[in-house]
């Protein structure tokens, strides 16, 4: 009798310790979760850094929690002590997980150490553990639409974490972003201000570094916790900085003004008559802010006349507008490294009002980076700067692309450069100043498109700054979707005093931080000094007293 007992109980360890063992390391579900690396370790997804070496993302050795409903004689006693016990798990679905036919069922992923202890005191045979490897995010939701997200998985999900799944998944060294969370800290924390300042519905912004295409702080809010995030159609997922295709409005006079500059065909003292409506048709143009005079280059610019504008279009012609449009890469989407890019829009087929209209932002659409890219290209010396969140080096030449592409002159450049600074100390944008760093810009107001037209009720307020003007470095953009108006802002809710003071606090804040000094007023470049004749009062009165 006790010679039959004891090979009972031996034939039943050898059944627990080594078949189910064996079965419950080949089952295909587990199989499939996880890639093993030598010697039976599950691989540890690669990190996901900023430039500085701060965590963005890990990995995190945890127990997940499984049972074998072949031993479990009372499921409704151990689904009721489960559901007792791990805070979110149900009683029915845990139930009727353990009245499954199989010998491997899930219970729970990725349990908190306490979690664990207290499953254990439960003293259940059939419930088990097998450790994986959680994806934490300690930064939580202030980069979530560029670094992304993984499923329960470890797949990745969205953004960087779904572009380098492949990659990640292989371990080894961390995947280094040119992102600076310090920046991106301010940024998020600007936009997110103005967006409370003037009750708008969304925002977006974005820090580029001029030289060489690297974004360093990337910006849509509202944004989610890459713990648990939303479903793919919750609006907070959406990130407006790269997914979004908007009308962009005045920003796209740097557009203009710069091709009607590099054309050759007017100088700056060219004036337009802008003392009426500009008619083409059946469509008439106005401006926001009508001057009603004559106006050079400079005045259409720094008070952003979309008459003006239009007329610059007329002068370099459809063909030209089109094809400096394709050259800054308006006709394609924006290549990045994640897939969250939004196809821009340009007008098909290209009609005469179509010159008019996108020489001020209208009747075009494009993301808000292809944009700041774009308008980067021409204020840092006239050459193409693409975007990059990677901090390889070699990575563009790998992907074919080229980064010599002379999209404007250097003269022309210079001179948009002197006309950016004078938005700021005398145009539409004076509340983005910063003393000290020679900030300029130009900003965009624009009616939002609607069934029928736009709406005049709903609009999109932006401000593009760059600085130093001198030899630009940083450019600092902020959007905010649908803002409305304030105390304090007389009734407005445009660029000018929604986005140009949030990106001046961003720029006041940021410059420090990367140990940039002001510099002295006395010795501050007035690089728009020579444009000051060109710029007049009626009342003979002097616009700019900086000039």
């Amino acid at each position: 009798f006790f010679a039959l007992f004891y090979m009972l109980i031996a034939a039943r360890l050898v059944d627990l310790s080594l078949i189910q063992g064996q079965f419950a390391e080949g089952v295909t579900e587990v199989a499939e979760d996880q890639e093993s690396a030598p010697g039976g370790e599950p691989k540890i997804r690669a990190d996901i850094i900023d430039r500085n070496g701060v965590l963005l993302a890990t990995s995190l050795r945890t127990a997940s929690l499984y049972a074998d409903p072949a031993m479990i004689p009372h499921p409704e006693q151990v689904a009721r002590e489960l559901a007792d016990t791990l805070p979110g798990l149900s009683y029915k679905d845990t139930l009727q997980k353990l009245q499954r036919k199989g010998r491997f069922i899930w219970i729970q992923r990725y349990l908190k150490p306490e979690e664990q202890f207290a499953v254990l005191k439960l003293g259940h045979p059939g419930l088990n553990f097998r450790t994986e490897y959680r994806r934490i995010y300690p930064e939580g939701p202030l980069a979530s639409h560029i670094v992304g997200y993984t499923d329960v998985d470890g797949n990745g999900q969205a953004g960087i974490e779904r572009s380098f799944d492949a990659l990640l998944k292989e371990g080894g060294k961390p995947l280094q972003l040119t992102m600076d969370i310090r920046l991106q800290h301010i940024l998020r924390r600007e936009t997110m201000r103005a967006m409370k300042d003037f009750t708008g519905k969304a925002g977006a912004g974005v820090i580029l570094d001029v030289s060489n295409g690297d974004v360093l702080a990337s910006v849509s809010v509202p944004d989610f916790d890459p713990h648990s995030p939303g479903k793919p159609e919750d609006p907070r997922m959406f990130n407006m900085m790269t997914q979004g295709s908007y009308e962009l409005g005045s920003t796209f006079k740097i557009f203009s003004t710069a091709a009607v500059l590099d054309s050759g065909k007017v100088s700056m003292g060219h004036q337009f008559d802008a003392t009426k409506p500009l008619k083409s048709g059946r469509h008439t143009i106005h401006d926001f802010h009508p001057e009603n005079r004559f106006l050079t280059i400079p005045e259409v610019f720094i008070h952003s006349s979309n008459i003006g504008a239009a007329m610059m279009g007329q002068i370099v012609g459809a063909d030209g507008m089109k094809n400096f449009f394709t050259d800054l890469g308006f006709a394609q989407p924006l290549p990045l490294e994640i897939q969250e890019i939004g196809k821009p829009r340009m007008p098909s087929p290209w009609r005469d009002i179509d010159t008019l209209t996108t020489a001020f932002g209208h009747g075009i659409s494009v993301s808000p980076l292809q944009m700041v890219a774009a308008a980067a290209s021409i204020a840092g010396g006239g050459t193409l700067v693409r975007p990059t969140l990677i901090m390889d080096r070699s990575r563009q030449a790998r992907d074919g692309l080229k980064t010599d592409v002379q999209i404007v002159s250097p003269e022309t450049s210079y001179r948009m450069r002197q006309l950016m600074r004078m938005v700021v100390t005398g145009g539409t944008a004076e509340k983005a100043n910063v003393p000290g760093y020679d900030v300029g810009g130009k900003t965009g107001t624009a009616d939002k498109a609607s069934a029928g037209g736009y709406d005049r009720k709903k609009k999109l307020s932006s401000f593009l700054g760059f600085f130093p003007m001198e030899a630009p470095r940083y450019a600092v953009f902020i959007l905010v979707d649908e803002p409305q108006p304030n105390k304090t802002s007389y009734g407005y809710a445009t660029g000018g005093w929604v986005a140009a003071p949030a990106v001046g606090k961003t720029i006041a804040a940021m410059a420090p931080l990367l140990a940039i000094p002001p510099v002295p007023e006395a010795e501050e470049p007035d690089i728009a000094a020579s444009l000051a004749r060109f710029v007049h009062d009626p009342k003979k009165e002097k616009v700019v007293a900086s000039y």
